[in-house]
């Protein structure tokens, strides 16, 4: 039992228990990952065109998508698929422009004659990862490529799987990417990272993707930035006697179906309530069409824990530390207000994760396993640089050059105590 949860200790009893562990049942990946990486490093679209073979059973002659197919893509998409595409990618924009006005460049002069600040720097080249899916995951895209360009970013490129839908190219295009290729998988992430005769390499790679993806990112994070280890979707509710057990139902199926290793729960103040749930699910799963999916989450990973007071059910929450938090009560402002670890928090009923999802705006990139005790998800703070900067003149030089002498000569760098003294004027160097 962690410390959050011993603390709780008799103050919580679990209707409904997970029977695996999503953070720990991962597939035994880091091996073959790392053969993988050192293959694309080595021998490049070689390496990346065999990789795609074993893998995706796809022959892939030309990796990079040409401009004709760009274009007949985005031409084929169903006039309302592009419609809302483009609402999404609008929403999207919108809010990451605004996040970024808050991102501001700073000038201070802290002492007199010491100037210090920051400048806001894009990234120079974004590689975004886009997960096919089972299905046409049409959101992905917009997520990742949209702030990169919001952002600033000189070059965004994305690589999506050889097999992916077609619309999924038109989402990159349309979302703004300068190139796009059919490489999925850890050869992909291995691709951007190191570079091959035709996939570009980046400074940052971004994006969602399974086990082998997710495992490629690890490996070579220090060669290039990332944004985030990302595991299977994760949902929890907290919610007391006000809320809908039908609605809390339905969202939580609705992110179960993403994976049959989506983590999904509630945890409420109401023991009736979280037996209507448990009851609710089970009947809508009866004509559920991602039954077989999302199914296999709810009874693999599903949970509902009653707690005995709000107090409670905080620290519970913020112990699960889950991607997607929906806040069903009374007043779900107020108790909004008292969480803190979560991706993305969801206030009201009428809140559905599914709006971030698709369209709404915020991004759906999240922290999952527990690290939203530490970060937040994917936004446009992720494509730029926070640089500091200084220069003196001979009063800040004055200021700080004595105790920085002194320092050094406390430490016994000399090298150090010599360029510290170099600036200053005799007068002053007699005096220390």
């Amino acid at each position: 039992m962690t410390p959050r949860l011993d603390a709780l200790k008799g103050k919580f009893v679990q209707l409904k228990q997970p029977i695996r562990d999503a953070v720990s049942d991962t597939a035994q990946v880091e091996t073959t990952v790392k053969e993988i990486i050192a293959n694309v490093r080595v021998r490049g679209d070689a390496a990346v065109r065999e990789y795609s073979l074993a893998f995706d059973k796809a022959h892939v002659a030309n990796f990079e998508v040409t401009e004709e197919e760009k274009l007949k893509a985005v031409a084929d998409l169903d006039p309302q698929t592009r419609e809302d595409t483009e609402f999404a990618i609008a929403n999207v924009r919108r809010f990451a422009e605004a996040q970024l006005g808050t991102i501001l460049p700073l000038e201070i002069e802290s002492l007199p004659g010491l100037h210090l600040g920051h400048r806001v720097i894009p990234i120079e080249t974004i590689g975004c990862y886009v997960p096919g899916g089972r299905y046409p995951l049409l959101s992905a895209p917009v997520m990742t490529i949209v702030p990169a360009r919001v952002a600033g970013c000189d070059q965004v490129i994305a690589c999506l799987p050889p097999n992916a839908h077609p619309a999924m190219i038109a989402g990159c295009h349309l979302a703004g990417a300068d190139r796009i290729f059919r490489v999925g998988g850890a050869q992909a992430i291995a691709a951007m990272a190191y570079g091959t005769e035709t996939i570009p390499a980046v400074d940052k790679i971004v994006g969602p993707g399974n086990a082998f993806v997710n495992e490629a990112k690890r490996q070579v994070f220090g060669q290039v930035g990332i944004d985030q280890l990302a595991g299977p979707s994760e949902i929890f509710v907290v919610a007391d006697e006000t809320a809908n057990a039908s609605m809390i139902a339905m969202d939580l199926l609705a992110q179960a179906e993403h994976d049959v290793r989506t983590r999904v729960g509630v945890v409420t103040t109401n023991r009736k309530l979280a037996e209507d749930i448990l009851s609710e699910v089970e009947n809508q799963l009866e004509n559920l069409p991602t039954a077989p999916v999302a199914g296999v989450a709810w009874k693999d990973y599903g949970e509902i824990t009653v707690v005995e007071d709000e107090e409670a059910m905080i620290a519970y929450s913020d112990h699960i530390a889950t991607e997607h938090l929906q806040v069903h009560t009374r007043d779900p402002q107020a108790t909004a207000k008292k969480l803190r670890n979560y991706g993305s928090i969801f206030i009201g009923e009428l809140a559905s994760v599914v709006y971030s999802d698709k369209c709404c705006g915020t991004n759906h990139t999240l922290p999952t396993m527990g690290a939203g005790r530490y970060t937040g998800g994917l936004w446009v703070g992720s494509y730029v640089k926070i640089a500091t900067h200084q220069w003196l003149d001979e009063r800040g030089v004055a200021a700080v050059a004595p105790a920085a002498v002194r320092q050094s000569a406390t430490e016994k760098l000399e090298g150090h105590r010599r360029a510290a003294a170099l600036r200053l004027s005799p007068k002053q160097l007699a005096a220390e």
